[in-house]
């Protein structure tokens, strides 16, 4: 919406009542809190001053909100009923009057649900249909799972993607009924990140890894909670980006002291060359990352699919988590974190192949396009 000057931006209004709560909001509120977040102007428009008309009665992606706001005269159906209609002239009344009664206004181009392309979403790295349909009581269940589909990212790493996002439903669930906010869920999270870091530095391996597998659990939460709830917030972002970023290499230099508490403990010139290799080589990708979206306006992990593949495994905290886990259970915590070093030593190398190839795509003309764009 940054492109659209403030005089051509539409009004968002509600057309009709729904009592029904979607992650504890009616439909008018969770308007709203979309339409605040798309920085339009919410409530009643003067007249002849054009409008998105939204009915009551169906709960939406936010994208849908977006799109039809640089869409005039456009109207967003499903199965043939109104959802959301952008009109630019004085037939603003009788076009409400049509979509409290579920006709189509006349004189806008349908845009019809069940016929719509699939969109991308870079900054959850996924290419789908956001969801749209009738909010009802029998719905609400359906309507919160596709909504908290709609904010999970496409691409990330297999933990996250795979083990726990019915776990995380069932906390972001419990957490928007409670009134727990985003923030709330982020600060616990890291409170948990910092008792599990004390707990590898003593070598209570078990105890720091079901702690710490809970607060990578809470790390999903706490960006749902946000996108579903609509209530992200600068704060919330570097709260949430911060910890991950920082908290790792803490983890990995935690894991190699409590060795000692295990008579494993690693010779210093080994200790000093696993967490040189670990920490450098984190950085080393999360640089490359910020590189690539620099030179090539996309992140790495979308460009081919191959690539996105790859981020399922790649030496960030989670995959390494399962390494962890894995020479621990026969008793090997030393080559636990051997492993890691080892790791993160290919996932580098594949990295660096990554920019290597793009860069030479680019040499030779050739454009680079994310295949979520295919």
């Amino acid at each position: 919406m940054s492109d659209m000057r403030a005089t051509d931006r539409p009004t968002v209004q509600m057309v009709g009542h729904n009592p029904v709560l979607l992650w504890g909001m009616d439909t008018a509120e969770r308007t709203h809190r979309i339409a605040a977040a798309a920085k339009l102007p919410f409530g009643e428009a003067p007249a002849n001053a054009p409008r998105l008309l939204v009915d009551a009665g169906h709960a939406f992606d936010p994208a849908w909100l977006r799109t039809l706001a640089a869409r005039p005269n456009h109207v967003l159906t499903v199965a043939g009923k109104p959802v959301i209609a952008h009109v630019t002239d004085s037939a603003a009344a009788a076009a409400a009057a049509d979509i409290a009664a579920g006709r189509i206004p006349a004189g806008l181009t349908v845009m019809a649900h069940e016929q719509g392309g699939a969109m991308v979403n870079d900054e959850l790295r996924k290419r789908e249909l956001p969801f749209a349909t009738p909010l009802t009581p029998a719905t609400v269940a359906g309507v919160e799972r596709a909504s908290y589909v709609g904010a999970y990212k496409g691409v990330t790493d297999a933990l996250t993607k795979y083990l726990w996002p019915e776990w995380a439903l069932f906390l972001t669930r419990r957490c928007a009924a409670a009134g727990i906010t985003p923030n709330m869920v982020s600060t616990f999270g890291a409170i948990l990140c910092i008792i599990t870091t004390i707990l590898f530095a003593y070598g209570h391996y078990w105890p720091a890894l079901a702690i710490g597998l809970f607060f990578m659990v809470l790390d999903t939460v706490d960006g749902k909670l946000a996108r579903c709830t609509i209530t992200s917030s600068k704060w919330g972002h570097l709260l949430d980006h911060g910890v991950d970023l920082i908290h790792p290499p803490f983890w990995y230099v935690a894991w190699g002291l409590g060795l000692y508490a295990w008579g494993l403990e690693l010779s210093p010139p080994v200790f000093t060359t696993v967490m040189a290799v670990i920490i450098g080589g984190y950085v080393a990708q999360r640089l490359i990352e910020g590189a690539f979206i620099a030179l090539f306006g996309m992140h790495i992990h979308v460009w081919r699919k191959i690539d996105s593949d790859f981020r399922l495994i790649t030496a960030r905290r989670n995959p390494n988590f399962v390494i962890l886990a894995g020479f621990l259970a026969v008793g090997r915590p030393d080559l636990s974190i051997v492993a890691v070093a080892w790791w993160t030593a290919i996932s580098l190398v594949v990295h660096l192949s990554q920019m290597a190839q793009a860069a030479v795509f680019k040499l030779r003309g050739q454009p680079i396009r994310s295949w979520l764009d295919a």
